[in-house]
């Protein structure tokens, strides 16, 4: 799966970690396998610009997800539509102290993250409490796939 990862942020992020944890997500949800799929670290202040921007929203957040394709999750064991999944920013020093407030890593907040912009990216929202329901459960999920799977 093509993942490419950009660090822009200035901070120094584990990418290889960043990329494996997305790559698990993208083959959970049945992404095809020549899905592309862009991951963009930015500083708080390019993150604040882009916030503001795109959702109307002063200061920084901690992840953006911008859909190309809006390629869906693969079905009944079959892969989704190849084609372009889209862009996920993630600003990790919003991430980081995020993480310290519920007390956990920054990577585990990043992978969250991450996670979290991959499922936006296939159509998934947290707009309803049915919808956020699906999507969290989901997200956590994966995350508990993945933590298996490395042995953390």
């Amino acid at each position: 799966m093509p993942v490419e990862l950009t660090n822009e942020s200035g901070v120094e992020v584990p990418e290889e970690q960043l990329h494996d944890v997305v790559v698990f997500g993208m083959a959970q949800m049945r992404v095809h396998p020549d899905a592309e799929l862009a991951i963009v670290l930015v500083d708080e202040a390019a993150m604040e610009q882009l916030h503001l921007q795109w959702m109307g929203e002063p200061g920084p957040t901690d992840v953006l997800s911008f859909p190309m394709d809006e390629l869906r999750p693969g079905r009944d064991g079959e892969t989704s539509a190849e084609g372009i999944l889209g862009d996920i920013v993630l600003c990790p020093t919003v991430a980081a102290t995020q993480a310290e407030t519920a007390g956990h890593s920054v990577m585990a907040e990043l992978s969250m993250l991450s996670i979290h912009g991959l499922l936006h990216l296939l159509g998934y929202d947290h707009a309803e409490p049915d919808e956020e329901k699906e999507m969290f459960g989901l997200q956590a999920d994966i995350l508990r796939k993945y933590q298996d799977q490395v042995g953390t």
